[in-house]
């Protein structure tokens, strides 16, 4: 068990509102990337008028998956940034790119006004924005791990994903709010741009906030020469491979349980959709909630023990879990399964960040854990809602469950083969 060293109230006040302050930031980040998914029923016509309500979702869809892919170049360059000039630097850049990517689509110009440039311009505007959430991970990570305090490391570290998640809820709720005060025709013509402003607006407060952060890293780290660089971070190729190792499956289980958890309670248990909005709101809450317990519960017993409870409980649990929501009736019952698979997921993502960070020694641990994540996730979460819909439609929609348990596998030996970082990583002997 991990004993906590003495603290004085200051010092405790200054690192929470320095876990406030990069955390503000993250939520903003995945508030702003999350909104373009939630929203695109109702631009869509704007920048694609093909007629065709499929096309243009998909066209969107392609410009949205566009996004995703630049999260490996975005962990790569903020990682650099972050390792070489700081964190704080890294994270306002962040930030204020994904502002600026808001602002634009926010009043972008539509296809009736600009032609084909329109579409060109969205996809810019998308591209900043995957770059910058694509950075923002690692850094944000690396910075919550460097900042929280020794022996509570994984409660403190456990708030990126309390926003993550949290920004991925504020863009259901606003487009909700919106729902309910504007009418759908309003929606289409220019209703669709208030999230992005507010975005725009959100993500200003955040690099505010960013701005009076304290650096994390030292001068003496960022100018080692192997600061931010791929050859200092192939010196630890084991580390990196382990991260991406345990990301693919853990990624794999998150997006499967999160984002497209809602559209396999429409299209195979036949749940109407707006009930399956509601139980996936609701489970996404707790689930929010539920990340400072088992980032507590990673203080006291490690973060290798809840990475072996996490591997083992979702290879056993996955096919058992995914079939009984198949035949789901009652919202209730569904709602009961999918907390007991987000539990076991929070075994993970509670501390997703801070392992990764405590692999890797200051001087390339941003662009260590960044890159690593962006990885694992743009390769396997990134394309589980491609896999599981592609699957079902040639009638082998259970191949999916098993692909997911097959992954976690991966990661549990993964997970068996490592040493604790909490107790062996490089994080343990700073303060």
């Amino acid at each position: 068990m991990s004993k906590t060293p003495p603290t004085t109230a200051v010092d405790n006040r200054s690192r929470i509102l320095a876990i406030v302050g990069a955390s503000s930031g993250n939520l903003v980040e995945w508030f702003d990337f999350y909104v373009y998914s939630f929203c695109a029923i109702y631009f869509a016509p704007a920048f694609f008028p093909s007629g065709n309500p499929t096309t243009q979702l998909l066209n969107t869809a392609g410009v949205f998956a566009a996004g995703f892919l630049m999260r490996p170049i975005g962990g790569w360059l903020f990682g650099r940034i972050a390792d070489k000039h700081g964190r704080r630097t890294s994270m306002m850049i962040s930030v204020l790119m994904m502002c600026g990517g808001s602002l634009m689509i926010a009043f972008l110009p539509t296809y009736a006004a600009i032609g084909a440039a329109a579409p060109g311009l969205l996809l810019v505007a998308r591209l900043f924005q995957g770059l910058s959430v694509g950075g923002e991970y690692g850094t944000s990570a690396t910075y919550m791990s460097e900042v929280a305090l020794k022996g509570r490391r994984g409660f403190y570290a456990s708030f990126q994903y309390v926003t993550l998640i949290g920004g991925q809820l504020l863009a259901v709720l606003v487009l909700v709010v919106l729902q309910q005060l504007l009418s759908t025709e309003q929606l289409k013509d220019w209703g669709w741009r208030v999230p992005f402003m507010l975005g725009a607006v959100a993500a200003v407060v955040a690099l505010y906030l960013r701005k009076s952060l304290s650096e994390t890293s030292t001068a003496e780290t960022r100018k080692s020469k192997d600061a931010g660089t791929l050859a200092g971070l192939l010196k630890h190729k084991g580390a990196f491979m382990t991260v991406v190792g345990f990301t693919a499956g853990g990624s794999l289980i998150f997006y499967t349980f999160t984002t497209y958890m809602q559209k396999y309670l429409v299209n195979t248990a036949g749940m109407p959709a707006k009930t399956a909005s509601s139980v996936m709101t609701g489970a996404l809450l707790v689930y929010m909630l539920m990340q400072p317990l088992f980032g507590a519960l990673s203080d006291r017993i490690g973060r290798r023990s809840s990475m072996l409870w996490f591997g083992g409980l979702a290879t056993l649990c996955t096919v058992p879990v995914l079939h009984a929501l198949k035949d789901v009736s009652n919202p209730y019952a569904a709602f009961g399964l999918v907390i007991l698979a987000l539990a076991i997921i929070s075994l993970y993502t509670s501390i997703s960040g801070l392992i990764k960070a405590e692999m890797f020694p200051p001087e390339v641990r941003a662009l260590g854990v960044g890159l690593s994540y962006a990885v694992g996730n743009a390769v396997f979460g990134g394309s589980a809602e491609f896999v599981a819909l592609s699957l079902k439609s040639i009638g082998m929609e259970s191949t999916f469950y098993w692909y997911v348990t097959a992954m976690c596998a991966i990661g549990l030996i993964v997970s068996f083969r490592m040493r604790d970082p909490s107790k062996e990583g490089y994080l343990r002997n700073e303060a």
